[in-house]
């Protein structure tokens, strides 16, 4: 149990850090690794105490602190084989008239792994995900699913396997009602549908909202609801489509780190394939990222390798070409670009930034705006 225990540790230091917001959201996950009703209980009721009435970080972090010292008695089965979820070979789709094609994909995902499909519009995130998700046909190629090492049916892929498109539908009565709703038909019933219910209410960020209804959710948090109804039914390999849309720069971190964080869990890890445009973000929280343009693959860890000597920088400066160019006179410029708004920068040079950086200062250059974009998919985009 010591895995548990360094996560628990890690939490009371968030608390102990002043960082309350974190360390509730990351104790929450050790109480739902437990999956031990009594400990659920006492996360509600702190919950319960927490949100009745404004409270001081002092108060929170004893309470919090009395509910670690609890869970670090706890007792369960740590799951630390990261088996394989997904294997994909060479998977080909074209439509008709040969209008666009996908492929080929190779991938392979498996259990605690987020991985990241970014491309822009029309390049075939979503038709990707919808054949993962057995929801549309392919030409040619593999796709097999796995659940502790042996293949999945297409049965089991009803529980195992989720996909969230990118408009979710409207639904009726209380978020609480509905995700109730959704336990019981996933088999939980009795308290532990109460329970269960709410710890996933607690988790996503829902309390406040839990009596409320569709047209009185935004965007963020119908989402959130969409997640916390997922995260019931603990699937094996969740599909996101673009779940950062339509989602506020905050709104977008705390999902991403949610979901980079419930991959990890100790008792239930899972595969995390999602969507976005949002470069940077997505990158922060995966473990591989797809690149696709016009159905064509590309592979992040490919690129890294394809260029390990290379120093790749996006630069915005009120300064001229010509001053620019004198500050690189130094180094060995593998190419430099111009899009009327910003310079990419390619330097024959691993780990270069801090000495581009010197450079340009030195150079009495006045940047706007940098950043090291050498291990990222924003390259393909410039």
């Amino acid at each position: 149990m010591q895995l548990y225990l360094d996560k628990l540790a890690a939490v009371a230091k968030h608390f102990n850090d002043g960082d309350s917001h974190l360390g509730f959201r990351k104790l929450v996950d050790c109480v739902l690794d437990t999956q031990d009703k009594n400990f659920y209980k006492q996360c509600i009721s702190l919950t319960e105490w927490k949100e009745a009435a404004p409270r001081s970080e002092a108060d929170l972090k004893e309470r919090a602190m009395e509910l670690i010292q609890q869970l670090s008695t706890a007792q369960f089965e740590i799951i630390t084989d990261h088996v394989p979820l997904l294997e994909v070979k060479q998977l080909f789709k074209t439509y008709a008239r040969g209008r666009f094609s996908l492929g080929e994909i190779d991938m392979t995902i498996h259990r605690g792994e987020v991985w990241g499909l970014v491309g822009e519009n029309g390049n075939g995130k979503t038709t990707l995900l919808r054949i993962l998700a057995k929801d549309l046909k392919y030409d040619r190629g593999e796709l097999q699913f796995w659940v502790d090492d042996q293949p999945m049916a297409d049965y089991d892929l009803r529980t195992k396997l989720t996909y969230i498109p990118q408009r979710t539908p409207k639904w009726y009565g209380s978020l609480k009602s509905n995700l109730k709703y959704a336990a019981a038909h996933y088999g939980i019933k009795g308290e532990e549908n109460e329970l269960t219910v709410l710890m996933w209410i607690i988790r996503f960020g829902l309390w406040n909202f839990r009596n409320h209804n569709w047209d009185e959710l935004s965007s963020g948090y119908k989402m959130r609801f969409e997640l916390a109804r997922t995260f019931l039914r603990a699937p094996k390999l969740l599909l996101l489509d673009e779940p950062l849309a339509n989602l506020d720069v905050l709104a977008q971190q705390l999902v991403l780190e949610d979901l980079r964080n419930l991959s990890m869990s100790l008792s239930n890890p899972l595969g995390i394939i999602l969507s976005s445009q949002q470069l940077f973000e997505v990158e922060k929280i995966s473990d591989n990222v797809l690149f696709l343009k016009k159905g064509v693959p590309t592979q992040l860890d490919l690129i890294n390798s394809a260029s390990d000597q290379l120093t790749v920088v996006e630069l915005e400066i009120h300064s001229s070409r010509e001053l620019l160019n004198q500050a690189l006179a130094a180094f060995e410029v593998e190419d430099l670009k111009f899009n009327g708004g910003s310079y990419v920068i390619s330097i024959r040079r691993e780990n270069g930034m801090s000495e581009l950086l010197t450079s340009l200062i030195a150079a009495g250059i006045h940047i706007q705006y940098v950043r090291d974009i050498s291990q990222s998919t924003r390259r393909l985009f410039l």
